[in-house]
């Protein structure tokens, strides 16, 4: 969990937002601020952003530098730093003039005060019911919203079509079970030498939950209560789950360097072109194509079929002390408008955060980028306040319960970590 004195600077910080935001008038900053449109009059804005979105963030920057006046400069930060260099900056009163979040951390920022409202803006924007309503859902916060999408990533199942070939499997034909998924993944790994059947980041509670809990999800469990209140991992859905995943690894079908798996290395083993087949973010396609693999894509499944998928990606919203809202709102609103979602995201094979530009020219130009668009309908994005320190943080009981589930007592590891995350989700 969270740290005593990061739990506290947090605290101090959304005690300090308050007063700032009074007293700057940030929904009003000035003659600029006076509406709810944008204003695009030359202004210096700042963005943060953390590692994993820097490219998308720098991609909307560049874009939007280049046709308007106003200049976005991107800052990003490693991944596990990023909230505690969020709260460090919110208790100094120095929070940039935009920020952005994991999505499942935008109900806890939004609760704490640390972006500014934007509901009278995104309202008379006309974009709200236009957008990934799991992102808007998270960015709302006592029926405000405080953020808006800013990019979409989902977890998908992808496979090596040349290993599928060499080990004697139809390359068109994916995996339609998780059963299928083992099966696959064990013919493959009997080509042996360098290569494995599969690949997870077993050393990752970010990575379990993204690529695990779609099967539970598609399997008809839950893992969470609709309020986040409440944990729901100890059940027959989500130990089915462990239970293959460990099954692999024991016979040595998944790569062996899958137990100690944190993160940063998941995506380099599936560039190597020597994984089958592994569950991951939609956003690896191209980047692993980058590297000469020939790469398929397929939904997520539960154990004897279904399909569904964890919405991820990033929020984003005006940083609560900022003195330029309407500046930084003309930059957000645009980041939502047609010409960004096609030719900044949907043309370098990205996920539009708009539903209604799911299907486009770069996206018909790909089915596996249609299957991959077409998932939004099924998947989930989870809603708790305290998600981080429950299931993300390194010492969260959510990482605990994945160790003992995949490498320990299973059974005892689920019944603990389902009181363990109950308790942490419903601390104030």
């Amino acid at each position: 969990m969270i740290s005593k004195g990061l739990k506290a600077l947090v605290g101090v910080s959304a005690l300090l937002l308050a007063a700032s935001v009074a007293a700057c008038g940030n929904d009003d900053p000035g003659p600029a601020g006076s509406g709810t449109a944008g204003v695009d009059d030359g202004a210096a804005l700042t963005l943060w952003t953390r590692a994993a979105t820097e490219s998308v963030s720098k991609a909307y920057a560049e874009a939007y530098n280049a046709s308007h006046k106003n200049k976005v400069t991107v800052t990003s930060y490693p991944n596990e730093e990023y909230p505690a260099k969020l709260a460090s900056a919110a208790g100094a009163k120095a929070l940039p003039d935009l920020f952005g979040s994991d999505v499942v951390f935008a109900a806890q920022y939004a609760s704490q005060g640390l972006w500014a409202d934007l509901t009278e803006r995104f309202t008379a924007s006309g974009l709200k019911d236009k957008v990934s309503p799991g992102h808007v859902t998270a960015g709302t916060w006592e029926g405000k919203n405080y953020a808006v999408p800013h990019t979409v990533d989902m977890s998908v199942m992808l496979y090596n079509k040349d290993l599928y070939k060499q080990a004697g499997l139809d390359p068109e034909k994916p995996p339609t079970t998780m059963k299928e998924f083992a099966d696959h993944a064990r013919a493959i790994d009997k080509l042996g030498g360098d290569v494995n059947g599969t690949y997870f980041g077993g050393n990752c509670g970010g990575c379990v939950e993204f690529t695990f809990w779609p099967s539970v999800w598609a399997a008809g469990g839950d893992v969470l209560d609709a309020k986040g209140q409440n944990a729901k991992i100890n059940s027959k859905e989500m130990s089915d789950v462990f239970a293959l995943y460990r099954a692999l690894y024991d016979e040595g079908v998944a790569a062996p360097a899958s137990k100690d798996e944190a993160g940063p290395t998941w995506l380099g083993a599936l560039q190597s072109g020597k994984i089958g087949i592994a569950p991951g973010p939609s956003v690896w396609l191209g980047l692993i194509e980058e590297k000469g693999v020939k790469m398929g894509v397929a939904p997520i499944t539960g154990l004897s079929g279904g399909a569904s998928t964890f919405i991820g990606g990033d929020s984003i919203g005006i940083g609560a002390t900022s003195t330029k809202a309407a500046q930084a709102w003309d930059f957000l609103k645009w980041t939502m408008s047609d010409e960004a979602q096609v030719e900044v995201i949907a043309k370098n094979k990205g996920v539009p955060i708009r539903t209604d530009l799911a299907s486009n020219k770069y996206s018909s130009a790909d089915p596996r980028i249609v299957t991959i668009n077409s998932l939004v309908a099924k998947g989930k994005t989870p809603y708790a306040k305290n998600f981080n320190a429950s299931f993300n943080d390194p010492q969260s009981p959510w990482l605990q319960t994945v160790r003992g589930a995949l490498f320990g007592d299973a059974a005892k590891a689920l019944a603990d970590g389902n009181t363990a995350i109950t308790k942490s989700l419903q601390q104030s």
